[in-house]
């Protein structure tokens, strides 16, 4: 698959996807996170005759496969492990990666606040891992359309893995293209005819003049960005295009609480900042943007300013080859495994001993979140 141009999902028919390996008992071949005594998680691949290991004994894999989700089991030396599928949250945090994931608390703002519905046609550049991708493809459902577009191959191939991971095979309503959404966007996608535009790259200020091309009057971009350099010149750059209503940023902090008998406090940790997110709607052909009227303020900025904020400034971080092959083996690896999980007529308990685990010893490795 690395290096493929252009891939459109061709899923064979079945039940919603998802819905198969998210019910029944465990299956060889599926992801499940064990919890032990002291909340402490790890993430195992199931496989007939496998065996996790830590310092406190060894827990065989046949213990789980075929037992149904919740089940608590013991280890050889006695300790025991609560044993459920992944959530959405833990899956993302523990799945192989090439590129930094869109955190669960942005990706679900971003479902949200751009109101990604049912039957949307969206699209997406810069798809990383496929973290996003996969909470965009379960708000489109199977009859929307989501089209991903990102530029390294390798990166789309980690992605492909994991979305499949997750789904089970192929989703049928996901393409995913290779190249620069500024450039090929116009080739893909009609004017006029998308809903919903979602960037996490390092410039999407360079591909608004694409969007707006393609977006139906009313349609949504969201763009997701990390720093406040890039925040500032995406927003100017949403108000000098003038086909798009006033931008609007805003950025999303979690903080967990402590809940015991009358113990009852906020967490000495958090998750804090993350990533910006900026939306804008698209105005009708001939229609000017009603911008707020603000007493005068220093917001015109220099070519000082500008070069402050291009790319190379802005610090893009490389990731190396070797990184980005093997996190592409593991992503793969795993949603052949997945795969093989939720074929018809697969019995939970005779399950076909699946292919080694990519990069790995003969016992799957063992991941933590």
């Amino acid at each position: 698959m690395t290096g493929t141009a252009d891939q459109t999902a061709t899923p064979a028919p079945a039940s919603p996807r998802g819905a198969a390996n998210r019910r029944g008992p465990f299956r060889a071949g599926e992801r499940v996170q064990l919890t032990d005594e002291r909340g402490r998680m790890n993430t195992v691949t199931l496989a007939d005759e496998g065996e996790f290991h830590s310092h406190r004994g060894v827990l065989a894999h046949d213990e789980l496969i075929g037992r149904p989700e919740g089940t608590v089991v013991e280890n050889s030396a006695g300790f025991r492990y609560q044993a459920l599928r992944p959530l959405l949250k833990d899956f993302v945090l523990s799945m192989p990666r090439g590129a930094a994931v869109v955190y669960p608390k942005d990706a679900g703002q971003i479902v949200t606040m751009a109101d990604i519905f049912p039957g949307a046609r969206v699209v997406e550049a810069g798809v990383g891992s496929g973290a996003l991708s996969i909470s965009l493809l379960r708000a489109v459902g199977d009859e929307g359309h989501l089209h991903s577009f990102e530029r390294r191959a390798e990166f789309a191939d980690i992605a492909r893995g994991n979305v499949e991971t997750m789904f089970g095979g192929p989703h049928p309503a996901w393409r995913i293209s290779i190249g620069d959404l500024a450039e090929e966007l116009g080739a893909h996608e009609e004017p006029g005819s998308v809903d919903r535009v979602v960037l996490d790259m390092l410039a999407p200020w360079e591909c608004l003049d694409a969007v707006a091309a393609a977006l139906t009057p009313g349609g949504v971009v969201m763009c997701y960005v990390a720093t406040v350099t890039q925040l500032s010149r995406t927003a100017e750059a949403m108000r000098a295009d003038g086909r798009f209503t006033e931008p609007d940023a805003s950025e999303t902090m979690v903080r967990g609480w402590h809940v015991e008998g009358l113990a009852v406090r906020p967490d000495h940790r958090m998750v804090a900042h993350t990533g910006f997110l900026l939306s804008a709607r698209r105005l009708a052909d001939g229609s000017a943007r009603l911008a707020p009227k603000r007493r005068a303020s220093k917001s015109e900025y220099s070519q000082e300013d500008l070069e402050a904020w291009t790319p190379m400034a802005l610090g893009e971080r490389d990731v190396t080859d070797k990184k980005l092959r093997r996190a592409g083996r593991d992503a793969l690896g795993l949603a052949e495994r997945a795969a093989r999980a939720t074929a018809p007529g697969t019995d939970p308990g005779t399950t076909p001993p699946p292919a080694p685990e990519p990069g790995a010893p003969r016992r799957p490795a063992e991941e933590r979140p």
